[in-house]
This record gives structure tokens, sequence and C-alpha cells, in this order.
């Protein structure tokens, strides 16, 4: 039987059904589907998808137990690397980590590495397992605190628990899961169902995680070390601090970053008002300003909260986009319009609320520090787009709070901590950073390597501090 060039297509939600509900758009595979999947895998001795991976999973491992339908023992292979695989699965991009360097790639498509390690996750979970016990660490153990619940600090936290310290994760908010939870929507990334079932299992590792705590007010940094007995502390507090454009008009109402918008729909659950209390004003015609994840997620969660039109606005061509094709394609099979080569320049209202946002029309020029080509203005072209909400997806910073009440510990001229990119050594002696708080806003699964790395390299840390 010749091999498959293409990869087995992923079940989903048809397109105008699901822009009416937040039920998950992808259903992921069933076991016939997986099966033909992994035999696709070539099994490469020198494994070269894995040099993709920022937590350096063994893939050929963990899709060679899937081949003789072996779930529980791909499981316990993925479950060696990576904490969180079931939202790994959903939510990295793959086609620029692993899968791009599939041996597969080369003549057709790449291993759906992704879409099996989802499998993998879904029905590991879903099958009936023996109860495991929490991990509890020794009463002389060495503690340990994690600022921040999100996936750098969700995977220090399990890493440092599995090596045997006391863990304590603070998170601000009311619930753990940091962007897994108030950035990422339902129809991308179940929270009950996935996230919450990730942090579980954390806790049955011994991690205990106090929530409503926010650090630099309700502790110090500086107050962990000096007073509440933790002898290592690692700060993956992320990049929440929205972006916006400087232009007229971002003061009206109907203009919300995307930030908040996203927050106050997943983590709040606008989208199951009145069951929840928590309503969100969402007008009929909707522009979301910026070509990210984010933007999509933005778009695709305002159509399904009502609006009747929703247009992406974005200074450059699709070539130029930077968020996944996957998310792309959905948004476009949704009926999102793309208003590309354009930028807003002013937002218009009345009686205090968004009436229209004022666009013009860019061109590509030559190419920027980002290698991308440069868009500049077309004088004279400006247009008006009819709308009543603003959602600005342009981008976010980390907030300054730890950062300016944590003495010894530098930044950047972003704010962003500065730490090693292989320990995640900060300036100030037995705190560690990584994530987004470090790098600025990137993936999971790199924010994931980042709390992996800074694991070890606290773990050598306390083990030469108590010799």
């Amino acid at each position: 039987m010749s091999l498959s060039l293409k990869k087995t297509p992923m079940p989903e939600q048809d397109a105008i059904e699901r822009g009416r509900n937040f039920k998950e758009v992808t259903l992921g595979y069933s076991d016939e589907q997986a099966l033909t999947e992994a035999a696709r895998c070539l099994q490469c001795k020198t494994a070269p998808c894995r040099q993709g991976c920022p937590v350096g999973v063994d893939i050929p491992g963990f899709i060679g137990k899937l081949k003789t339908g072996d779930v529980a023992g791909a499981r316990e292979v993925l479950k060696d690397y990576n904490g969180l695989p079931a939202v790994c699965g959903r939510v990295c991009p793959q086609e620029e980590q692993c899968e791009k360097y599939c041996v597969l790639a080369k003549k057709g498509e790449a291993v759906g590495i992704g879409r099996l390690e989802r499998y993998t996750a879904d029905t590991a979970r879903n099958q009936a397992a023996p109860q495991e016990e929490a991990v509890l660490a020794a009463a002389d153990a060495q503690k340990v605190a994690v600022i921040g619940s999100g996936p750098a600090g969700l995977t220090a936290a399990g890493e440092m628990a599995k090596r045997g310290y006391q863990v304590t994760v603070f998170e601000a908010l009311h619930r753990p899961g940091g962007v897994l939870v108030y950035g990422i929507p339902e129809f991308r990334l179940p929270k009950d169902e996935v996230v919450q079932a990730e942090i579980d299992a954390l806790r049955k590792l011994g991690v205990d995680i106090e929530v409503n705590v926010v650090i630099g007010q309700t502790y110090t940094i500086d107050e962990l070390l000096e007073e509440e007995g933790f002898e290592a502390v690692f700060i993956a507090t992320g990049a929440g601090l929205p972006h916006f454009m400087g232009i007229p008009g971002e003061q009206y109402n109907g203009v919300y970053s995307a930030n908040e918008f996203l927050t106050r729909c997943n983590l709040m659950k606008a989208y199951r008002f009145p069951e929840c209390a928590t309503p969100i004003h969402v007008g009929r015609r909707v522009a979301v300003v910026g070509g990210g994840n984010v933007a999509m997620d933005a778009a695709r969660t305002a159509l399904r909260l009502g609006a009747e039109k929703v247009y992406i606005v974005y200074r450059r061509s699709e070539a130029e986009l930077p968020a996944r094709l996957e998310e792309v394609h959905h948004a476009k099979e949704e009926g999102i319009d793309f208003q590309l080569l354009n930028n807003p320049v002013e937002i218009l209202g009345e009686d205090g609320w968004v009436r229209q946002l004022r666009c013009i029309r860019m061109t590509l020029g030559e190419p920027d520090a980002s290698g991308r080509r440069r868009p500049e203005a077309v004088p004279g072209s400006e247009f008006e787009l009819d709308v009543d909400t603003v959602i600005m997806a342009i981008g976010q910073g980390p907030n300054p709070l730890v950062q300016q009440t944590t003495k010894g510990l530098d930044v950047n001229r972003r704010g962003n901590i500065v730490a090693d990119a292989e320990t995640g050594a900060t300036s100030r002696e037995g705190v560690f950073a990584g994530g987004d708080v470090v790098t600025g806003a990137a993936t999971v699964i790199l924010a994931m390597g980042a709390g992996k790395k800074a694991a070890a390299a606290m773990d050598e840390y306390l083990q030469n501090k108590r010799k």
C-alpha cells in the first residue's frame, strides 16, 4: 500500500453552524482515523521532527505506540516531556515547529503530530484509569514559588514537583490557567474539559495553587524569599498589558482591547449570559484591528456573540498574516471579512459611541527589520467602515507590577524581565523568569519550553545551595 502524501482530514463542525455556538470547532480523530494517520509516520531514526519541539517530545516514540493501538503507552511517553498535551495538541503552531521538519513535508503534508497528540491526551483522559494518589513532598523539602499559572508557570511547577520540591503557584485571577483560560476561546480550547483536567493532574503531583493572590500587592517577591520561606521563585506573569494605536477616538465606548474582550468572554463567561451574569456589549458591525491569532480569536468570538458583520483590518497582505493558517482558514469559512492592506487612522463617534473606523489603504515597500515588507500609506486613500465596535488586537506587553516591586531585577526598555535564555536566571539571585514576561507575547509551547529549562536550572541552583 502506498503512503498517503496528505494528512488524514480532521472532522469539524459545519462553518455556518459553528459560527452560532461556542462548541469546539475541530472534533478530533476517531480511533480509526488516528491509526491511519499514525501509520504515515516513517519512524525516522534521526527524528528530525524533535528539533522543532521546544519541550523535546519523543515524537516517534509516542506515535510508534499509537501505531500498535497502545494509547496508554503513548500517553506515558508524552507525560515524560509535556505536562499539557491536550492543550498543545490544540493550540500549538505545529506547522512552524515539529511538523516543519517532518520528512514527509518535503513531498507532501507532514504527519499530523499535533492531531495525534490531542487524540492521545483526549483518549487517555476519557478512558477509565486507576486513580493516582497525590504526590507529597517531604516535610523538609525546599519551597519554590511560581508566579502565574499560565503555560510557563504550570510547566515549571510540574517539573519542580516531580523533583520533590514543595511548590506553590500564586495566581492573580480567580481561576488558574493564565492565557489558557482568559485568552483562548472555548471553541478552540474547552476550559472545563481540557484545561481544568490538566490543572487537576498538576495538583495530583502535590502542587498547591493559590488564586486571588497578586504578587506585588498581596506579597512581594522580596517577602516570599525573605519572610515566607521560599528559596527560589519563578516569574511567569505573561504579557497581559494591552497595546493601543494611539489614534484619535480610542476613548469612545465600544472600543476594546482584545485582552479585555476575550477575558470577559472566556474567563468571565460572557458568552453564557444570562446563565452567567457577566454580559458584554457587542455591536452589529465589529472591526478587529490586527492579524495574529488573538485577532482571529476576537473576530470569531464577536461573530458567535451575535455580530452581523465582522472585519479583520490588517495593514499588510495575507502573505504576512502572523496568525496560523488554520485559524485564518476557519475565520474565512465562518464569513469574517478580511480588509487587508488597510490601516486605521481614526475612530469616529457620536454621542460617546463608536460609529465608524476611518482607514487608509496601504502598499508594501521594502522589507523591514522583521523581514516582512514594510507597509506604506497611499496618500488620499482614506475611507470609512461603518462599525459600532472596535477591538484592538495589536499586541500586548508585560504588566510592570512585579518588576517594579522587586529589588535588583533588571528589565529591558519594553519592560520585559531580562533572563538567561537557557536557564531563566535573572539579575536577582534565586529568581528565575520565563515565557511571555521575558520574550514578549509568543506561543504556548515556547512558554512551556522556558518553564522546563528554568525548572532544571532552579533544581541545580537549589541543590548547590543545600551543599
